[in-house]
């Protein structure tokens, strides 16, 4: 049924009209009495075997869904109920921004990829945090993912992300720092030790003076590093008691698509998630893995469209997983999907939890330190 109305409608329209029209029907169905509840008891993860313990929360399966769905956190409960175990809201940036120039997003279909340079567009952490503070329960995991402002110099990064550290810290059940996007000029040289280091010092120093609690801290980063910037970061983030890194951000790269170069250059620059970046998220997952061990959690996304993708990455090291594209073509019953089969692939694996199971795929890059 989501097949035929995606090609039917969703294909027809631009992409980022698409999204918008998508997310307001999934908000307004779950704005009708009893529908929520409904949905809910349908497509929650209830399987006990797929429990997982994460960042001092309890939750009822490993998947979730990733930042840029919900850039300003208006819907997260609206989206929990179609069966993410998690939802991660943002971009968000301190000053409210308009983002690139439309178009903006793009699909490559025969690829089952997106290209999207969105350029963090939002409505500054001052309003995200404000719709967070107004959730009526607090059971579902939502977490903030924070950029910098495009205006802000690279000089000013570290105080433009504790700005928004300071607003978002009570609010948000984890915080992820994103220096990985490509679509804001110069924000992949943060991911360097040298500007990471005082930025998480001043995010976490924004948290500890303005949070009544522990906030679980985290850094996303990209696909396209090298192994030894890959191995640099998970050092610093052992240094700095960072408590996980999500592995990956979208990709620069163009190579081995099945769509057409005319049609791939007029989509034009930009990130590029879906199925291309699978092998290489998973490459990088699986040297942080080697090189961390379980002292951090590892959050998989990139290229996860079936529960074989997702088993995979539970076994490379990853306790939780997320996703975006796959769910832009998978559709509202996805997730459901991801899970039942996660579940199946836990009990066949001889398994009593699928905790049990994070990093146990074999040999991976390198040797733990």
């Amino acid at each position: 049924m989501y097949k035929l109305l995606f090609s039917a409608v969703f294909r027809r329209l631009p992409a980022e009209t698409a999204h918008r029209l998508g997310f307001g029907l999934i908000r307004l169905a779950a704005a009708v009495p009893g529908v929520s509840w409904l949905l809910r008891s349908w497509l929650a993860p209830r399987d006990p075997v797929l429990r997982v313990q994460a960042f001092g929360r309890d939750l009822p399966g490993p998947l979730g869904l990733a930042a840029g769905f919900d850039k300003d956190a208006l819907g997260p409960d609206a989206l929990g109920i179609l069966g993410f175990a998690f939802i991660e809201v943002g971009t968000v940036t301190a000053q409210p921004q308009p983002g690139n120039p439309r178009p903006r997003m793009f699909r490559l279909p025969r690829d089952r990829a997106l290209i999207n340079r969105m350029g963090f567009n939002n409505q500054g952490a001052a309003a995200a945090a404000a719709r967070l503070r107004s959730r009526r329960t607090r059971s579902l995991m939502v977490g903030a993912n924070i950029g910098k402002t495009k205006a802000v110099p690279e000089s000013r990064a570290a105080s433009d992300y504790a700005a928004s550290a300071r607003l978002l810290g009570d609010v948000a059940d984890y915080l992820v720092i994103n220096v990985s996007s490509p679509n804001t000029p110069g924000l992949r040289n943060l991911q360097a030790g040298t500007h990471l280091r005082p930025l998480v010092t001043a995010v976490r120093e924004a948290l500890e003076t303005t949070s009544t609690r522990p906030i679980p801290l985290l850094v996303k980063i990209a696909p396209d590093l090298a192994d030894d910037d890959i191995d640099a970061i998970a050092d610093l983030a052992l240094e700095l008691g960072l408590d996980g890194i999500i592995a990956t951000n979208t990709t620069i790269s163009r190579e081995d698509l099945a769509t057409g170069p005319a049609d791939v250059d007029a989509a034009g620059a930009g990130g590029l998630s879906g199925a291309p970046l699978k092998q290489r998220a998973l490459h990088v997952l699986r040297q942080l893995r080697a090189r961390v061990g379980d002292r951090l959690v590892l959050v998989a996304v990139g290229g996860i469209e079936t529960p074989d993708d997702a088993w995979e990455r539970i076994q490379a090291g990853a306790t939780l997983l997320q996703a975006y594209t796959g769910f832009v073509y998978g559709g509202s019953l996805w997730p459901r999907h991801i899970h039942h089969g996660l579940a199946r692939r836990t009990r066949e694996a001889g398994f009593t939890s699928i905790q049990q199971a994070v990093g146990t795929g074999g040999p991976t890059p390198g040797t733990p330190r």
